[in-house]
């Protein structure tokens, strides 16, 4: 059992301590670097953001992904980037408040970081009623010209079928599926992997356009721990040079009983504590 120290890194496979500048420095070397976040932290943000400025440091072509915003506002974040739009105005055009919904004011200091300095946004969601019906119906059901552009996603494996039952709150009385393999999961699991598809497919676009870039990605937790969802996706495209990095705040980082979660994660430090 590893005791928490927040300001620090750890690798997410030993619990080694690993130095904020190496680390950066060896990150922006990679394909695509994937940051965790639950979505309504502001902390979790700010790391997002120290992180993307740190990698910045070392890596001038960066573009930024985000899962919040589905491909057909993609036109909106490119305005936005060129410094064509206000905040309201952006917001509007990006559909915020419908495709979105959590305060923006999370996001915005990422969101000024890329115009600044002109990094490229790159919207890496689907359209949601896909991810509705590919649950209810499958992949094999859904026409090609309904597909925003996704190929079919690799197969759930059984790790990240009880990873995601888990997750998601495991057995209880009132739940329909009692365990991971229960028929009744499937259609979370479809639907899951729908958006895990988007975000790689997405990023892979985002790769063929500019081969030499490093994307960040700025993407819930849960599509990223145990390299299970969107890495997983990445790989079965082709796209393996990746890494996830999550922040972490419990007052013991227990690394026996987490081994692999992410390749590294950073101790914050812990809302109820003075910063």
């Amino acid at each position: 059992m590893v005791e928490h120290q927040p300001g620090s890194w750890r690798d997410g496979h030993t619990g080694e301590i690993l130095q904020h500048q190496a680390l950066m420095q060896t990150l922006a070397e990679k394909q695509a670097v994937l940051l965790g976040e639950t979505h309504d932290r502001y902390d979790i943000h700010r790391w997002q953001l120290h992180v993307l400025a740190a990698l910045h440091a070392y890596k001038a072509d960066i573009v930024v992904g985000f899962e919040m915003f589905p491909r057909r506002v993609q036109p909106a974040l490119d305005r936005w980037v060129a410094g064509a739009l206000t905040v309201e105005q952006f917001l509007e055009e990006a559909e915020w408040a419908t495709v979105w919904g959590f305060q923006a004011e999370l996001y915005l200091p990422i969101f000024h970081y890329c115009r600044q300095f002109r990094l490229p946004m790159k919207a890496l969601n689907c359209h949601r009623q896909l991810v509705t019906e590919v649950g209810k119906l499958g992949w094999e059901a859904i026409p090609d010209a309904e597909r925003d552009g996704l190929t079919p996603a690799q197969p759930a494996t059984a790790a990240y079928r009880r990873f995601l039952f888990e997750y998601t709150g495991g057995s209880r009385p009132e739940r329909a599926a009692q365990h991971a393999d229960d028929p009744q999961f499937d259609r979370f699991v479809r639907a899951q992997q729908t958006w895990d598809r988007a975000f790689a497919c997405n990023i892979a676009t985002a790769l063929e356009a500019d081969p030499s870039a490093l994307v960040v990605g700025i993407i819930g937790r849960g599509h990223l721990e145990y390299g299970h969802g969107t890495p997983a996706q990445l790989a079965d495209l082709g796209i393996e040079h990746v890494a996830v990095l999550l922040p972490e705040d419990s007052l013991e980082f227990e690394i026996e009983r987490k081994p692999g979660m992410a390749d590294a994660l950073f101790m914050l430090a812990r809302l109820d504590a003075p910063e």
